[in-house]
Order: structure tokens, then C-alpha cells, then sequence
């Protein structure tokens, strides 16, 4: 299907809901979502509610602040503790439905207080190649994925948002923290800090697409196979950052960044 077409169908799901919440995170995808809903449909029958708490990036807060401003959208941020359901702190296989269970269902609270009628996602056809339990409570809970239902996959989104002019277009792919350790592996605040903290350093020095995975005193740097030589390049000054953050042996990943690459193992 053409990308006009696939617009098409995505801006006439949208109008034909009559209002919605959408689950906004502040990416590529939802910013895109949002940026389409903003022209579908009365702003004052759309908001966008973004969850705050240690297993988000803290620097995405900001920029999801920023793009709901910049296209006169009602923002709402709300406060989720996924560190207080130990079924989510055990890190189970299925750990993410746990987190999107309790997620979606405040945003339901919310939609019905503020008579909107459907609640959205940012999911796209791209996502299920990869090992999502976070589907399962979305459909329990009668959350709809516009883009998905509309055939949009990630690079769709991308080539439509960089022709409307959005900055997001080539933002680079983001998950919950809680996804850089392996199943099995308690999740905590402190170690969730630490994850964040080596991305950023990551981040400032010009690594846009990076992953920390955690493996207690160990890390596993990925970055795209192009990029790795310049990785190690980074020397022993990259490394002396780690260990002050509490890693003794920092890793870099040979076949380079991938997305759910912790999902290899349940492949397997």
C-alpha cells in the first residue's frame, strides 16, 4: 500500500474514533501519531499523557514536553510505580505485561474521567517481530494501535515525518530501561539509574542509537556494527567512566545494536 493511502486510512481511523487518548512517550512514533491526530480531530478532544518513573529515560520527559507544546496538544504526565509490583520487579519473561497492565489501565481512568472515548498506542506492524507480552494487556484492555491497524511500519513513519517536518523523524528507537537486563535478573532503582547514567554518556559522545545491557558488574556495550570501531576508540577513558559508575568489565557487542537482543535467549 502506498504511504498516501496508508495516511489516508490513518487519518480517517482517527477522526472515526471522535476523541482519544494518546499514550505518549514523546518517540518517533508517537510523536508522529499525535502530530496526525492534531489535524484529525478537535484539539480539545485529544490529550496526550506521558508515564513518568525510574524505568524511563529522565532526558524524554523533556522532549515530550517540548513536541506536545510545539503542536498545542493537552499534556498530561502521570507518575506510574512499576518498582511496587514485585511480579514487574522479578523480571519474568512476560515482565512487560505486567508494566503495561498497570499502565493502561490508569489511562483508562483517565479517558473515562475526561469522556474521551478510545485510547491509543504507537504501535506499528514493525513491532511484532519482536517478543512483546505488552500486546496481551493492551488487548485485554480495548487499547487500539492506529498505525498498526492503518499498516504503517517503522520506516513509513519515519519517511512521513521527516516530509511534515517533524524533528522526530530520525530520533533514535527507545525502550524502558528495565529491557537492558536479563530476564531473571531483579529490577531495582539504583541499577536502573546506572543503565541510564552510561547511555547518556553513550549519548554525549555522538552514539545516537546505543544500548547498556547490565549484567551485574559487567556491561555489554551495543552500538551499530559501523560504529564499533569507533567505540573502541573511546579507550580507556570510556572505561574508566564505567567502572566509576560500578561496572568492572565493560563489553562491547560484536554484532552491534539490534533491538531485543536480551529476547534472543527465550528464541532459542
Amino acid at each position: 500500500m502506498q504511504l498516501k493511502n496508508k495516511l489516508f486510512r490513518l487519518k480517517k481511523i482517527i477522526e472515526g474514533s471522535g476523541s482519544c487518548l494518546i499514550a505518549f512517550s514523546g518517540g518517533t512514533d508517537s510523536a508522529f501519531l499525535l502530530k496526525v491526530a492534531s489535524s484529525a480531530l478537535p484539539k480539545e478532544k485529544i490529550i496526550a499523557v506521558t508515564a513518568r518513573s525510574a524505568t524511563y529515560p529522565k532526558e524524554e520527559l523533556l522532549s515530550a514536553k517540548k513536541i506536545a507544546r510545539l503542536l498545542g496538544v493537552k499534556h498530561k504526565i502521570i507518575h506510574t510505580h512499576e518498582l511496587n509490583d514485585q511480579r514487574f520487579v522479578a523480571n519474568p519473561v512476560n515482565r512487560c505485561y505486567f508494566c503495561k497492565q498497570g499502565l493502561f489501565s490508569r489511562l483508562k481512568q483517565i479517558a473515562r474521567k475526561r469522556r474521551l472515548k478510545f485510547i491509543f498506542d504507537a504501535s506499528n506492524i514493525s513491532d511484532q517481530s519482536d517478543f512483546r507480552p505488552g500486546a496481551k494487556a493492551k488487548k485485554e484492555l480495548g487499547i487500539r494501535s492506529p498505525l498498526e491497524e492503518a499498516l504503517f511500519s517503522k520506516a513509513d513513519i519515519r519517511t512521513l515525518s521527516k516530509k511534515i517536518g517533524l524533528l522526530t523523524w530520525d530520533k533514535p528507537s527507545l525502550a524502558c530501561l528495565a529491557s537492558r537486563i536479563p530476564y531473571g535478573t531483579p529490577i531495582s532503582r539504583p541499577v536502573l539509574e546506572r543503565i541510564d547514567r552510561a547511555e547518556k554518556i553513550l549519548r554525549g559522545l555522538k552514539f545516537k542509537q546505543a544500548r547498556v545491557r547490565h549484567y551485574q558488574g559487567i556491561c555489554r556495550i551495543e552500538v551499530p556494527k559501523k560504529e564499533i570501531a569507533r567505540l573502541v576508540k573511546q579507550g580507556q577513558s570510556l572505561v574508566d567512566k564505567f567502572k566509576k559508575l560500578g561496572y568492572n568489565y565493560i563489553t562491547v557487542d560484536l554484532e552491534g545494536y539490534r533491538t531485543g537482543s536480551l529476547n534472543e535467549v527465550i528464541k532459542r
